[in-house]
């Protein structure tokens, strides 16, 4: 039975976070489970929430939760974010990680979907100074 290997450069991806969010005040989280859950989309969803996404004062946190052993990945974005770039932009940023994620590149796909993200995150959501990070940059796990 052949196994895949799904390396993660923890240092790249929560470096690409840090970047993204100094360009706003959004926040951005990356989780990885080792889970194949039966609802995927559930499982992103009540992580996000557990993660304190709901809670950032402007509603604009973003989750990119990963399931390699599905071979599988979700962006959710909250209210705030989501009633500006709307689903289309979702799309986008899903198909230029798969597009990473397909050749076995997940760390450049996660850092992709990163940037992407930042950038509108900066373009809707200014930074208002300096020190506005209200969630922490790290990568989760379960």
């Amino acid at each position: 039975m052949a196994r895949h290997f799904f390396r993660f450069d923890p240092e790249r991806i929560v470096a690409a976070i840090a970047e993204a969010e100094r360009a706003s005040t959004g926040q951005i989280r990356v989780h990885i489970t080792r889970q194949k859950p039966d609802d995927l989309e559930a499982r992103a969803v009540r992580r996000f929430e557990r993660l304190g996404m709901t809670r950032t004062e402007r509603r604009n946190g973003v989750l990119i939760y990963i399931a390699p052993r599905m071979r599988q990945f979700r962006i959710l974005g909250d209210i705030g974010i989501h009633a500006r770039c709307g689903d289309d932009f979702w799309k986008e940023v899903a198909a230029a990680m798969e597009e990473h994620f397909r050749r076995g590149a997940f760390t450049e796909g996660t850092v992709k979907g990163i940037q992407r993200v930042g950038e509108v995150l900066a373009r809707h959501f200014p930074p208002e100074g300096p020190g506005h990070d209200e969630l922490p940059n790290t990568i989760t796990k379960d």
